[in-house]
């Protein structure tokens, strides 16, 4: 008998949602009144284009730059080469499965319920946690363009309690050691030690502007999606002209002994900005959770996303060959970088465009990204994972509007106090996980099932795969004949054998993955495609380093217990089960 209930818990749990019965689902919602069908295309590639280019061209690119000099170029092309092989995959599910929900419907009718659940959940960290980050950028830029007009915001009133903790502790370090301090490390520091105090000793810093913007684009998404809609457009358009003119003005001023060195700190440190280019392409997904309001969602989903993906491609990459020849790489550790490279320059009078379009820039991704989440938590209410209040959609305006106010809520909130850096690390990682189980959802959809007008080209792995394993290790033992003995090995002069295990834990993760996939490739004849997107993600996900891998899983725990306290047994498709025990 117990051994029944467990075999019956457990197909619960694993319970899968058909192509067929999403489809249905997205025709006819039962009782919810439906959303509109009003985006095309060229309305997708837009929403696209408004969440790739955004917070990573004006925050988080620097940093970048600065940490693999000119070389992060060819960073910008294989995460590109890696978010194509993803797109490839969402643009099949999105025609198979039209859907609002994204890679949490996809993760449904691939993996099960369980599975689903976790994706949804880690969507929180892609869409939650990255509008979050992308309004500390924007109260950034926000706050530059304001002091362009001699108007300056108290600093305790714009910047976030924790990034001004971390600096202040960072100081702390540095002064102990006698290093250099840089510049905001500094005026973080002075920060921490001069904002009012609550309580005679709690800092009182709070991120207000971020905050406001928050609770604007919140009411904007809340009254309708045509009103996003054109609001999308207009500023896809004016940010669009402006980098093209940050391009080609910059072009003329190019000075090639700027590239050399190519890659001052090796390939350690082209990975180290990982974090920041994936966050810079982060959002070509986001479109995929309109697929509701889309009047033709099989054709015009994939073709708005590869458009998008295609597009910003482009100009990433052409921006960071501009950006590090106007000047050197080590001086683009600053928030105005792109600012900073033109005023370096003499160009004094882009300074104020760049300001305005930076701020223009991080406002629609916060209105794509606070589009987006809402959705997805609407379709896993109607599931019974979450409340029924979450799919409650508005009789007047047609949004899901109760799931919208909560995610305002929550991303305002955060959006005080948030570290910035730490949000986008933890954003990643997130997202990077949800690309790896699209990706893996391919390969385990059924090949015989008819309907979505977009497929991956399929091409055979049964050789290729293992032979550009072999040819790895070959070429990595050429290159470095004592790599895997070191990899292998726990000695450390310094650290246990159990802390050296910890660092590189994602590593043997990967290591045991690309193995596994190799094998499976051989046996199951996988296509390339879905095998590379899956490879590539999850090698990114081992260079954000361990820490962000802890948070991650403790992130995943919460959401087993929200799952095991409220989803599983409210769910539609385990509720037959839970009957019988």
């Amino acid at each position: 008998m117990v051994i029944e209930k467990i075999k019956t818990s457990s197909s619960a749990l694993f319970r899968k949602k058909s192509i067929e019965g999403c489809a249905e689902e997205a025709l006819d919602s039962g009782a919810h009144i439906n959303l509109k069908k009003i985006l095309t295309a060229r309305d997708l590639t837009a929403l696209g284009v408004a969440a790739i280019i955004g917070a990573g061209v004006f925050s988080t690119i620097g940093r970048a730059c600065f940490n693999g000099g000119p070389a992060v170029s060819l960073l910008f092309v294989f995460t590109a080469i890696t978010c194509v092989f993803c797109a490839l995959c969402y643009a099949e599910f999105a025609s198979r499965i039209p859907v609002a929900g994204s890679a949490y419907t996809y993760a449904y009718v691939a993996f099960g319920e369980l599975v689903a659940w976790i994706i949804g959940w880690t969507l929180v960290l892609e869409y939650a946690i990255g509008n979050a980050t992308v309004a500390i950028a924007w109260s950034a830029n926000f706050c530059s363009f304001l002091e362009g007009f001699g108007l300056r915001l108290p600093d305790f009133l714009s910047n976030s309690y924790l990034a001004a903790e971390k600096y202040h502790n960072v100081f702390l370090k540095l002064s102990e050691t006698g290093a250099v301090i840089p510049e905001y490390t500094q005026r973080m520091h002075d920060l921490w030690i001069t904002a009012p105090k609550l309580l005679g000793t709690i800092p009182f810093i709070l991120n207000i502007p971020a905050f406001l913007i928050v609770a604007a684009i919140t009411a904007l998404v809340y009254v309708g999606v045509k009103e996003s809609r054109n609001t999308t457009i207009f500023m896809v358009v004016f940010k669009v002209a402006v980098v093209l003119l940050v391009i080609l003005v910059g072009a003329f001023y190019v000075n090639p002994a700027n590239w050399v060195p190519f890659a001052p700190n090796g390939a350690a440190g082209v990975m180290q900005g990982v974090s920041a280019v994936f966050f810079a392409y982060m959002g070509f997904d986001a479109i995929s959770t309109t697929a509701e309001e889309c009047k033709n969602p099989q054709k015009d989903l994939p073709q708005g996303m590869m458009n998008a993906l295609l597009i910003c491609t482009f100009l990433y990459i052409a921006i960071s060959v501009v950006l590090t020849g106007m000047v050197n790489y080590t001086e683009l550790n600053v928030g105005d970088f792109l600012a900073y490279a033109f005023e370096r320059v003499g160009l004094h009078w882009l300074g104020g465009i760049l300001a305005l379009s930076a701020v223009v820039a991080t406002t629609s991704v916060l209105l794509v990204f606070q589009l987006a989440q809402p959705r997805i938590w609407m379709v896993m209410s109607r599931d019974g994972l979450l409340p029924k209040k979450f799919s409650y959609i508005h009789p007047k305006f047609q949004t899901p509007s109760f799931a919208t106010l909560v995610m305002g809520f929550t991303v305002s909130v955060a959006t005080l106090i948030l570290d910035g850096e730490f949000a986008t690390d933890l954003n990643s990682i997130g997202t990077l996980f949800a690309f790896v189980s699209v990706c893996a959802g391919i390969l385990l959809l059924p090949k015989n099932v008819q309907g979505g007008r977009f497929k991956v080209p399929f091409i055979n792995g049964r050789y290729i795969v293992p032979g550009l394993f072999l040819l790895t290790i070959i070429l990595i033992n050429v290159w470095n004949i004592n790599f895997f003995p070191e990899f292998f090995s726990l000695n450390d002069p310094v650290r246990t054998p159990f802390e050296v295990f910890s660092h590189k834990f994602p590593y043997y993760t990967f290591f045991a993955l690309t193995i596994f996939i190799t094998i499976m490739s051989a046996i199951k004849k996988l296509s390339i495609i879905p095998v590379f997107g899956l490879l590539s993600c999850f090698y990114l996900m081992t260079e954000l380093g361990i820490a962000n891998w802890q948070r991650f899983f403790i992130w995943m725990a919460i959401g087993l217990i929200i799952y095991f306290g409220f989803g599983m047994k409210n769910s539609k498709l385990a509720s037959e089960t839970f009957h019988r025990l």
